[in-house]
């Protein structure tokens, strides 16, 4: 029979008694008939048998609330992750006596009026993860502490471990794409984070070179692409490159041979992305290389012999491509070194510049940059007999190199991809350098 036995006169009786103790026991208590629900206004100590559920259980009254005799009590440890306003996370559970299933997990906030119960199932006995319902993230304060308790399957609660709600960071240009939120900074400013922020990636690139007059290509910006890292609460200050000038009176060069000017720096969490180096120009007869930087800059024609396209920055580009120079004039010029091939070559007489070198694509930034790529150098000006057409820029934005006969302008680099500009005759207004692509931050994290 389902019953209730009071503890109003002998209590609960267990071992060490004798028979008559026991009968005399069992006739002082008083039993009832116990429905679906707990007995009402029961008294500490007593005791119910809970045949509502499948499995019928005998539980005790705490003199706060039912619990199994013999139940696990389970202990709420610590709580990983952070509760964000207005977007959803992932909290990580970790303590004893999850059990192994129906673990109700509760946020509660009196002041904002949260009382949520989330079910899940642990991974394990000592671990279990919850997703933020709506019900809290959009209506919890930030600043205000969400107080979290796990109450298993013994129907025992532990006690609360508070987690303080915290705005998600700010600046730039924000866009969520599947589990991750990302902030694009297409121009200096600042992101700041509320509260240390786990799980960071981030991909930095610098302003990439100018193409040189008469010359090679620009090269790219240097790129840094950071995984895994954790982001104290502060304000971070961002530095975003320009690119540099291509060489054209039209750009305000007193000259139309000139190195291609360099890219600026771009900068974020004590870390320099190196502008890309200007491309090389001809001078007369050497020859000039391109300048160095986080891609080199392609190098110019020489009277009768290349010369080496300019150096990059170790982890960040590679070098500028080599200019021809079988026979004075007649050769093409060098390409731009990428961040992810070194700058092309122009072998010899009659032959097409150098095609820009290559970028990178980090892996999850497909949304940005030229179709994911990123730092691709710009390619080098095709000269006199070259007229198989003009160099290609390289992937991640890399402007073209220009013609001769007809004089056609070069490309200029893509803005915010820190792609290098193409190297052009430069002379003619028909016949312009092009301009270094600006760079860019973009950071994300999982939300």
């Amino acid at each position: 029979m389902a019953g209730y036995i009071g503890s109003d006169k002998s209590g609960v009786i267990v071992g060490g008694y004798t028979n008559s103790e026991i009968d005399t026991a069992i006739a002082n208590a008083r039993e009832i008939t116990v429905s679906a629900t707990a007995p009402s206004s029961p008294s500490e100590g007593d005791l119910w048998y809970d045949s509502s559920t499948g499995v019928k259980v005998v539980k005790f009254y705490n003199g706060t609330s039912w619990l199994k005799i013999a139940a696990k009590i389970p202990t709420l440890t610590s709580v990983s992750g952070n509760i964000f306003t207005g977007t959803s996370t992932t909290l990580t559970l970790t303590g004893t006596n999850f059990l192994t299933s129906n673990l109700v997990v509760n946020f509660t906030q009196s002041i904002d009026a949260i009382d949520v119960d989330v079910t899940v199932t642990p991974t394990s006995d000592t671990s279990a993860s919850v997703t933020v319902p709506s019900s809290v993230y959009s209506n919890v304060t930030s600043g205000n502490a969400v107080t979290i308790t796990v109450t298993n399957s013994d129907d025992a609660t532990s006690s609360g471990t508070n987690k303080t709600a915290v705005a998600l960071p700010t600046g730039g240009t924000v866009t969520t794409s599947g589990s991750y939120r990302y902030h694009e900074f297409t121009s200096s400013g600042t992101f700041t984070v509320n509260a240390t922020q786990t799980d960071v990636e981030y991909v930095m690139v610098a302003g990439a070179g100018g193409g040189g007059g008469w010359g090679g290509g620009g090269g790219a910006g240097g790129l840094i692409h950071q995984t895994s890292q954790t982001l104290s609460a502060a304000s971070y200050s961002i530095v975003v490159g320009a690119g540099g000038y291509g060489n054209s009176v039209a750009a305000g060069y007193t000259s139309s041979y000139n190195q291609g000017g360099a890219g600026g720096n771009t900068t974020f969490n004590s870390e320099t992305a190196v502008g890309g180096g200007g491309g090389g120009y001809y001078d007369g007869g050497a020859g000039a290389s391109g300048g160095s930087g986080g891609g080199g800059g392609g190098s110019s024609v020489s009277t009768f012999l290349g010369v080496a396209g300019g150096s990059g920055t170790s982890g960040q580009g590679n070098d500028g491509g080599r200019g021809g120079g079988v026979v004075q004039y007649h050769g093409g010029q060098g390409g731009g070194g990428g961040a992810g091939a070194a700058g092309g070559e122009s072998t010899g007489d009659g032959q097409t510049g150098g095609a820009g070198g290559a970028g990178l694509a980090p892996s999850g930034f497909s949304s940005f940059g030229a179709s994911g790529y990123f730092a691709g150098g710009g390619g080098g000006h095709t000269d006199r007999r070259g007229g198989a057409g003009v160099s290609s820029g390289g992937s991640g934005g890399g402007g073209s190199g220009g013609g001769y006969s007809p004089n056609t302008n070069a490309g200029n680099g893509t803005a915010n991809t820190g792609g290098g500009g193409g190297g052009s005759y430069g002379q003619a207004s028909d016949a312009l350098s092009g301009h270094g692509g600006s760079g860019t931050v973009i950071i994300r994290y999982p939300v």
